[in-house]
């Protein structure tokens, strides 16, 4: 057996092992045919015996969290009176087989390799049904092995195959998907439950899984192949080397389009839009790197595409119609309102040494003129050192004050290594306040909020890497106008939030509309069309390790 795939060679492992230790399994304990049951064309009473010796029980209870494969295929099994789920006349293969194996042919647009789940292996399984020489063990082998599969593939899709904490310890997204697929499959043969049914809705995904078919459908065009090899080694650019860079472009990205422009060229714009879809500098010139990537062969992007499919797999399955989703290495968030942005900014994230962690939360309130209450990392590597080195001065210059646990201001003469911890650090409110006139608030271990800021030339930098770990927005002003009118339906304009701020008093607004929000690490990721899927940095290096994991698996 050392030539069968792992999946199908559990499922026939097991009923070798299980029909040796269940060979006298007491026929007083068969379960009762399903009267609606849909003949098979073969003795019942020989499947349903052997199935009831080779697939005892276990646990009957409807799992409400995924199981092992063992155990879901027993409850699945059992819920079915023993009778096959994949099988028709005559020993064949149904309709739900051939489907199943259809789909199970076409994950690799999901970024999974069928092989992974012994494609080969099930079809070879599937040829030896249906003619004289089939036995009931052909039968089992091949109908309990589908099963096993579908279970194994639905659960990748539905939550991923890599546990997400072995790859990116700052992963802290929750999975909050029902696992229906034991229960989906005791209605095979009535109707075929699609693996559909397990892949996320999020937009996101299926355009992810759009450009994984596209691009692996390019890299065996020979045009392609011809006009990139054309270009290795080229330094000065001809019309003929010109023409096929515009070729490449056109098959890779076909959407994008120029048009006349007195400050950009159309051969400039070509460019720029084209290195923006690849998640390099938008030069608009042919710099080494652009021509790295126009020389590639575009299954190269495969394996990225295959990483970001994965990681919307380790996040909730639907977002539902209103959600906020802050993509950290593209460092923009999108407010999105029934499958449209109602707002986009760009967002400044962590820095490579204080990253923003990726997880899910809520908005439960905004904050107008926030004080800053300094957290445990800020203070350890910045605050104390400062203080260490310049005392009142440095407290001075960025604002701070510091109390007691009763409240009281604390000289800062009294503040030392050994002592600092016991103290709070605050900023008031104010024009020099770190998170600036406006704070959303997201309740979450982590401490991560999207706030305002002061610092407002960071937003017109292509690296914004550059906060501590929390959001700053590019637009808080007007998002916090936005929720509070459209989405709160209360009376509150630009006018009154500038009133409000003129105060430099704290006010708190309590959402009685509760806002998902995703703080998530996309390196592929849609465009503002949401059209089209661009390529991003890999701003915290995080790519390469899931990519290793997937293909090792």
């Amino acid at each position: 057996m050392s030539d069968i795939h792992p999946v199908v060679k559990k499922s026939i492992a097991l009923l070798a092992l299980l029909t040796i230790l269940f060979g006298t399994y007491s026929c007083k304990n068969k379960v009762k045919h399903k009267k609606n049951a849909v003949s098979t064309g073969f003795s019942y009473d020989d499947f349903i015996e052997k199935m009831e010796t080779v697939m005892p029980a276990g646990d009957t209870a409807a799992p409400k969290k995924i199981r092992n494969a063992t155990a879901d295929m027993r409850y699945a099994y059992f819920q079915n009176d023993y009778n096959p789920i994949w099988l028709s006349h005559g020993y064949k293969a149904d309709e739900a087989a051939e489907r199943f194996l259809t789909e199970l042919a076409e994950v690799k647009w999901d970024g999974l390799d069928p092989e992974q789940y012994g494609y080969t292996q099930l079809t070879k399984l599937k040829e030896k049904l249906g003619k004289k020489e089939t036995t009931l063990d052909q039968a089992i082998a091949f109908d309990t092995s589908l099963t096993r599969c579908y279970l194994t593939v639905a659960k990748d899709l539905l939550i991923g195959r890599i546990v997400p904490k072995k790859v990116d310890s700052l992963w802290f997204h929750v999975n909050d998907s029902t696992w229906n697929a034991p229960m989906l499959l005791t209605d095979m043969q009535v109707k075929y439950n699609s693996l559909d049914e397990f892949k996320s809705t999020v937009p996101t995904y299926q355009l992810l899984r759009n450009e994984y078919k596209q691009l692996w459908t390019l890299s065996a065009d020979s045009e392609l192949r011809a006009a990139a090899v054309s270009l290795e080694g080229v330094k000065n650019l001809d019309s003929t080397a010109k023409a096929n860079i515009a070729a490449i472009i056109n098959k890779e990205a076909s959407w994008i389009t120029t048009e006349p422009n007195d400050s950009v060229s159309e051969w400039a714009q070509l460019l720029m839009a084209y290195q923006n879809y690849m998640g390099i500098k938008p030069t608009g010139k042919t710099d080494s790197t652009t021509m790295r990537y126009l020389t590639t062969s575009p299954d190269s992007l495969l394996p990225k595409i295959a990483a970001n499919l994965e990681r919307i797999r380790w996040m909730q399955k639907d977002f539902g119609n209103m959600y906020i989703i802050v993509n950290v290495p593209l460092m923009q968030l999108f407010f999105r309102q029934n499958g449209a942005n109602s707002m986009h900014m760009r967002v400044v994230v962590g820095k490579p040494v204080r990253q923003t962690p990726s997880l899910y939360a809520v908005m439960s309130n905004v904050v107008l003129n926030p004080p800053w209450g300094v957290p445990s990392t800020i203070l350890k590597q910045d605050v104390l050192p400062g203080i260490q080195k310049s005392g009142n001065e440095y407290m001075k210059k960025k604002g701070l004050k510091a109390y007691d646990q009763k409240g009281n201001l604390v000289n800062v003469s009294k503040i030392n290594a050994k002592n600092y911890k016991r103290y709070a650090y605050k900023q008031a409110p104010g024009d020099d306040n770190s998170l600036g006139y406006v704070k959303f608030n997201l309740p979450n271990p982590w401490d991560i909020y999207l706030h305002d800021t002061p610092h407002r030339e960071d937003f017109v930098k292509r690296d914004r890497a550059l906060s501590s770990g929390c959001i700053r927005l590019q637009q808080p002003q007007e998002m916090a106008v936005f929720i509070l009118s459209q989405i709160e339906k209360k009376e509150f304009t630009q006018g009154k939030l500038d009133t409000i701020i003129s105060t430099h008093k704290t006010q708190w607004r309590v959402l009685s509309n509760k806002i998902p929000v995703h703080i998530a690490y996309l390196t592929a990721f849609e465009d503002t069309t949401g059209k089209h899927i661009n390529f991003v940095r890999d701003v915290y290096h995080r790519d390469e390790k899931l990519i290793s994991m997937l293909g090792a698996k």
